[in-house]
């Protein structure tokens, strides 16, 4: 028995598989994280030609049967073409897309999270990548239930001064009589942390960012990603080499 049904997307991932299909994760407003295949989309006279893009905003139907789900139609709504054509908006866009498709499981519909991938593109598109996508993925982590608690010994309770020692096991900062010895996490973290957990995507403003602060915050965003799904993202290893280049 087959189900047709439209959709309202974002494209995670686009790759080939076959001899002339695509494979895309995308991410509806209705049903949340969807794999699904378009047959013959690599064909020249295919009607998914220039349509099928990674980044892009879409309206698809699909038609689901014991196989899995298919892409029967794609009309583009935004391509965000720039993010594909401009090599470190490319890579940091890949890394919010990736975090995105490790972090939540097929078919759990997360509006909220729909409505933050509209307003990042848009950012990754106009603002610095870097900076935009770092903060995404905090604000990301905290949808998914990993939100750091800063301000407040994550064992005892009580209030922290800063710096103090981040453990990420435990999610949060920790006071010296709780073992938290290596005081590493800084007052400069902590503001920064909370401007990009609290940052309006939709309407960011200005403002300025401490180079270190922002280089120390993206340490341990890996850091706690590797916590948390268990293993290394693929784009933080060439995010790593793409901000230093010449090393091995």
């Amino acid at each position: 028995m087959t189900q047709e049904y439209s959709v309202e997307a974002i494209l995670l991932t686009v790759r080939d598989c076959g001899t002339a299909d695509r494979m895309v994760t995308l991410f509806s407003r209705q049903y949340g994280k969807i794999a699904a295949v378009a047959f013959g989309a690599r064909r020249p006279k295919s009607s998914f030609a220039g349509c099928l893009q990674p980044f892009s905003h879409v309206d698809l139907l699909l038609v689901r049967n014991r196989g899995g789900e298919c892409i029967r139609q794609c009309e583009i709504i935004r391509g965000h073409r720039k993010l594909r054509e401009e090599l470190p908006r490319m890579v940091y866009t890949a890394l919010v897309a990736e975090i995105v498709t490790e972090l939540w499981p097929e078919h759990q519909p997360d509006p909220e999270v729909f409505e933050l991938l509209l307003d990042v593109l848009s950012a990754l598109e106009e603002r610095n990548p870097r900076v935009a996508a770092i903060a995404a993925a905090w604000q990301l982590l905290a949808l998914a239930g990993f939100a750091p608690e800063y301000r407040r010994c994550v064992a005892c309770g009580s209030g922290v001064s800063l710096p103090a020692h981040f453990n990420i096991g435990a999610g949060g900062v920790m006071c010296p009589a709780c073992g938290g010895s290596q005081a590493s996490f800084t007052e400069g973290q902590a503001d920064l942390l909370t401007k990009f957990l609290t940052l309006d995507f939709r309407n960011p403003g200005r403002f300025t960012v401490n180079a270190a602060a922002l280089a120390d915050l993206e340490k341990l965003l890996g850091q706690c990603l590797v916590y948390h799904l268990e293993k290394e993202l693929k784009t933080w290893n060439f995010i790593r080499r793409f901000e230093r280049p010449g090393t091995g």
